[in-house]
């Protein structure tokens, strides 16, 4: 009953956190938002007793809000940090909602398709040495390799960000 209890605590704080992450105009706020997301999902994993998985998320992603408060303070002009932009418009929000639609559909057929999701209840439970080779082999199926390529992807994203915004305006 307890697990349950704290369930339904935790998704109401994962889900409230969420949408305001979505919806305030405010980076900071954004930002501060979905850092309560993250630690929501880390606390289902310790409802879960994936204690390392609990703690990798903590861990990353906690490390990876601090960065993008530090990216945020960095990039963006004084007067988008204050909230004085002007806001979206009806027609970008109906654009993004229907691209959000198109997305969800697309990776919902995959995943159907694929097998990843079966509407028949499974009760298999792969242990956790499985789960964590997978994350650190260099084997097939096995992604070291892949999280290297993004991070290196995403240091030159970071540079490339930096240059961008730190470029004076020619007049």
């Amino acid at each position: 009953m307890g697990n349950i209890v704290m369930f339904a605590i935790l998704a109401v704080v994962i889900l409230a956190s969420g949408l305001m992450c979505v919806t305030t105009t405010r980076i900071m706020r954004a930002a501060t938002f979905m850092l309560f997301v993250l630690f929501g999902v880390a606390g289902i994993y310790f409802l879960l007793d994936y204690t390392f998985l609990g703690a990798a998320q903590i861990s990353v992603y906690a490390g990876g809000v601090t960065m993008i408060y530090v990216f945020a303070i960095q990039l963006v002009s004084k007067r988008t940090l204050q909230g004085l932009e002007e806001r979206l418009k009806a027609s970008s929000l109906l654009r993004g909602g229907l691209a959000a639609v198109a997305g969800l559909v697309v990776v919902s057929c995959i995943l159907l398709k694929t097998g990843f999701i079966t509407l028949a209840p499974a009760n298999v439970e792969v242990p956790m040495r499985e789960i964590g080779m997978a994350l650190v082999g260099a084997g097939r199926y096995e992604y070291v390799l892949p999280f290297e390529f993004i991070s290196l992807f995403l240091l030159a994203c970071i540079i490339g960000g930096l240059v961008v915004a730190r470029k004076e305006e020619q007049k």
